[in-house]
């Protein structure tokens, strides 16, 4: 069975970066894109970014758009999330879903923290 796992989240400063991953582990694994969500304390999931599998076409927020890169290793997959420029709003914890038959977002991580400070 496939499972996804992040890593990579932790404590940074405003103004710095960090880069989750996110591993597909266990049989052939098959998607139609993968995605970075976010969920912050007391507020809704928000979608951050996608990436389409076959081609890497990327799509963005509006409230990362121009400070959060995503790409992907098809090889290896996995689905990486650059954060450049962060700022204490971001504060979340991140999740990487895969949309594996262009259905919806059907396979999802467990989560990695991310905590900017002012």
């Amino acid at each position: 069975q496939v499972q996804l796992v992040e890593s990579g989240g932790g404590l940074v400063q405003a103004g710095g970066s960090l880069r989750l991953s996110c591993a597909a582990s266990g049989r052939t694994f098959s998607t139609y894109r993968m995605g970075w969500f976010r969920k912050a304390p007391g507020k809704e999931r928000e979608f951050v970014g996608q990436i389409l599998w076959r081609g890497g076409r990327t799509y963005y927020a509006d409230s990362v758009k121009g400070r959060f890169t995503i790409s992907r290793d098809n090889a290896k997959n996995t689905v990486s999330l650059q954060m450049n420029s962060l700022k204490p709003e971001d504060t979340a914890v991140y999740y990487c879903a895969a949309d594996q038959s262009s259905v919806g977002y059907d396979l999802w991580g467990q989560g990695t923290q991310v905590t900017v400070s002012s």
